[in-house]
C-alpha cells in the first residue's frame, strides 16, 4: 500500500481508498476514490506539488494557472490549488485560495479567477463560492448569498446599471473596483441636461413613475412612501422591502417624508384604488 493511501469500506462493504498528505503538520485529505492506482496517484502528485520548490513547471498562481493539466492528472483542481498555496506561502487554507501582496485569488476554476481584498480572507477561507446562472454565491447559515451582498448590492441589481466594475474585470471583487450606481430600492440614477437625477420607480402590474428627484435619499424615501401609501388598502405591499437610508436622523427623515413629491400619475393610480391623501 502507498504512503498516504488507505482502506476503508462503504456500509455494504464494498472497499475504496481515502488519501491524505501531512504537510507543515497539517493533515490534509486529498479525497476518496474507487480504484487504488487513481488513489496513489493523487498522492504521488500532491507529493511533488509540496515537495518541490518554486519552479517554472509550474505556473505562478499571480499570473493565472493555464497549465493545470499538464501539472496533474489525478489530484482535484482544488486541492491542487490549496496545497500550491501552502507550499508558496506557508498557510493552510481550506478553500483554492492564493495570497498575493494585499489582495488574494480565489482559483473558482483553471478558466475563473476572482480576485479580493486581503481583508475578505477571513471570510472566503470558511466559505466556499458556487455559481449558477453566472452569479457567484456562498452558502451563509443555510441561505445561498450572493457575493455582492458584501457591497450592499441588492439581489436583484442588474450589471452595469445598477452596479459596474470600474476596470472592466468583473472577477474583480476589491472593493476599489465594485462602484454602486443604485444602492436603494426602486431608485435609478439618470443623467439629464447634464445633470445627475434620481428616478424612483415601483412595479405593480407594472413599473409606475412615483417622481424624478435631486438627491438619492430624496429618491429613497420618496419609494418609502408610495410603499406605505399602498399599503394602506392593499396588505401585500406591507411586505415589500423599504430602504433604509444611512446618516439621516429621524427628524431629518420625517422632513423629507412629509414633503417629498409623488407624481400626477401615481396619484391618480392610488385615487383608482379608492386611496386618498
Amino acid at each position: 500500500m502507498a504512503t498516504g493511501v488507505y482502506t476503508a469500506y462503504k456500509k455494504d462493504g464494498t472497499e475504496y481508498y481515502r488519501v491524505s498528505l501531512t504537510c507543515q503538520n497539517k493533515h490534509i485529505s486529498l479525497g476518496s476514490f474507487d480504484d487504488y492506482k487513481t488513489a496513489a496517484a493523487v498522492y504521488s502528485e500532491a507529493n511533488a506539488i509540496v515537495r518541490d520548490e518554486k519552479s517554472s513547471h509550474f505556473v505562478n498562481a499571480a499570473e493565472k494557472i493555464t497549465s493545470y493539466s499538464s501539472c496533474t492528472s489525478a489530484l482535484a483542481f482544488e486541492k491542487f490549488m490549496i496545497l500550491l498555496n501552502l507550499r508558496d506561502n506557508n498557510i493552510y487554507i481550506k478553500t483554492p485560495v492564493y495570497l498575493c501582496d494585499k489582495y488574494f485569488l480565489y482559483f473558482f476554476s483553471p478558466e475563473i479567477v476572482l480576485t479580493f481584498d486581503i481583508e475578505d480572507l477571513f471570510y472566503y477561507s470558511g466559505h466556499k463560492i458556487m455559481s449558477r446562472g453566472g452569479y457567484f454565491f456562498v452558502n451563509d447559515f443555510g441561505m445561498q448569498t450572493s457575493i455582492l451582498a458584501r457591497f450592499g448590492i441588492r439581489s436583484h441589481s442588474v450589471k452595469g446599471k445598477d452596479y459596474l466594475f470600474r476596470n472592466g474585470d468583473e472577477h474583480d471583487f476589491r472593493y476599489s473596483n465594485v462602484a454602486i450606481v443604485n444602492r436603494y430600492n426602486g431608485v435609478e440614477q439618470i443623467e439629464k441636461n447634464g445633470r445627475i437625477l434620481y428616478k424612483t420607480r415601483i412595479h405593480i402590474n407594472g413599473n409606475y413613475t412615483i417622481g424624478t428627484y435631486t438627491s438619492e435619499n430624496e429618491a429613497a424615501i420618496a419609494y418609502n412612501r408610495a410603499i406605505d401609501l399602498l399599503a394602506e388598502q392593499l396588505p401585500d405591499f406591507k411586505n415589500y422591502t423599504r430602504n433604509y437610508i444611512e446618516g439621516l436622523s429621524h427628524i431629518e427623515y420625517a422632513s423629507i417624508y412629509n414633503t417629498v413629491k409623488i407624481s400626477r400619475r401615481f396619484r391618480r393610480y392610488i385615487e383608482q384604488l379608492g386611496l386618498t391623501y
